[in-house]
């Protein structure tokens, strides 16, 4: 049997002492563990994603959330071993049986308890743990308080920073507290350290908010509300009506607006595969797609072509008035209309729609006009997130 690349591994058990059947327990619309469940099947590097699990109940309340979910396939049960399921048992065991019966070369160890979690995260812990040469990877967020303690003598002491220098908080490095939202290692080293730790260690550093995770009722509340005023905030941006059409520029945006040449002297232009599988999703969703941009070049052509887009304009220098076109070929509002963009000539376009996005490498003027600007930068699954966040957030058809 051949191995999968990355196998996600997210142990879920019955028992739970603070809160009761917590891992499967609605959280801002969702049972707990189907948010990190998503986050690891939107994922384009994950292959697998296991549910380990001792309940009968879990299983049946995971599958009937999913029923209707976009990559059904890619997910799998295992029987967890009630030996590693007690109070007492360690992740560690729970991960050593699994490994013996599963064959996989890396493992992603995923908490139930950090709902906050993107797939996004997890591509950037992947990114690090093979572009850095690491052993193994965890999930940590940076911090920015002071700390004290008492010293031999019985009197207290800063110990990360000098009280008679105060740094402001922006001139402050902080340090790294581990959130427990993800780890990565080998099957190698694991099996040979019985840790999901070991060898030359990364980190995937997460967003401040991310530094909760659910083990008490007042971090279930927490939580909730970080996840409610997420999906608040952009409900609230995307207004009132559903998105039916995505348009996006194309260099910064669908690229990362690098100017590649060959030795011929041909120009060439990289494009990332998890912005296709946005534009499927949203298409699957009746959600019409499509290209404005002021660059000339059959290669845009040639990669609408590819991603089936119902437009594709190029050499555009009034992208709003070829926006105003398609609308109303589409008979679509303004308003039910997304953009991404990332330069000036995108302004008036973001400006101008119901949903006007900016990539997170964007001009700051593209930004300030913003409705959204993505955690995504161009070329890095930018156009991907924006699709996640149509679906995901209610204002699809």
């Amino acid at each position: 049997m051949s191995k999968n690349k990355y196998t996600a591994f997210i142990p879920v058990r019955a028992g739970s002492k603070s809160i009761k059947l917590k891992n499967i327990r609605p959280i801002a619309g969702k049972p707990l563990v189907c948010w990190t469940i998503e986050a690891a099947c939107n994922c384009d590097a994950i292959d697998e994603v296991y549910i380990s699990t001792d309940g009968e109940v879990i299983r049946r309340c995971v599958e009937e959330h999913l029923r209707n979910f976009s990559a059904p396939g890619k997910i799998r049960f295992f029987d967890r071993d009630p030996n590693t399921a007690t109070d007492t048992a360690s992740t560690e065991s729970a991960m050593e049986d699994f490994a013996s019966k599963v064959s996989f070369e890396n493992i992603i160890l995923i908490q139930a308890t950090s709902p906050l979690l993107t797939a996004e995260d997890l591509s950037n812990g992947i990114a690090i743990y093979e572009n850095e040469g690491c052993d193994s990877v965890l999930s940590a967020v940076r911090q920015k308080r002071f700390h004290w303690a008492k010293d031999e003598a019985g009197n207290y002491v800063s110990t990360n920073y000098d009280f008679r220098r105060r740094p402001r908080r922006q001139e402050f490095e902080g340090y790294l507290v581990e959130n427990g939202a993800f780890y990565i290692t080998s099957d190698k080293a694991f099996k040979e350290s019985k840790c999901r730790l070991s060898g030359k260690i990364g980190i995937a550093e997460m967003d401040e908010s991310t530094y909760y995770e659910i083990d008490e009722p007042s971090d279930w509340v927490i939580i909730e509300n970080l996840l409610k005023n997420n999906r608040k905030s952009f409900a609230e941006k995307t207004r009132s009506r559903p998105i039916k059409l995505l348009l996006t520029d194309c260099d910064g945006v669908l690229t990362d607006g690098g100017m590649y040449y060959s030795e011929k002297g041909d120009e060439l232009k990289k494009f990332n595969t998890k912005d296709g599988m946005g534009i499927q999703r949203l298409k699957e969703s009746g959600i019409k797609c499509g290209i404005i941009t002021g660059e000339k070049t059959q290669i845009v052509v040639n990669r609408g072509n590819k991603l089936k887009l119902d437009y594709v304009y190029t050499n555009i220098r009034d992208k709003l008035s070829v926006l105003k076109e398609i609308a109303e070929k589409e008979r679509v509002d303004l308003s039910e209309i997304a953009y991404i963009g990332d330069d000036i000539n995108d302004v008036e376009c973001i400006s101008a729609v119901g949903l006007g996005m900016a990539v997170a490498d964007a001009m700051e003027e593209v930004k300030e006009c913003a409705d959204y600007v993505l955690s995504s930068e161009g070329g890095r699954g930018a156009v991907r997130e924006a699709a996640e966040l149509i679906l995901n957030s209610g204002f699809s058809l």
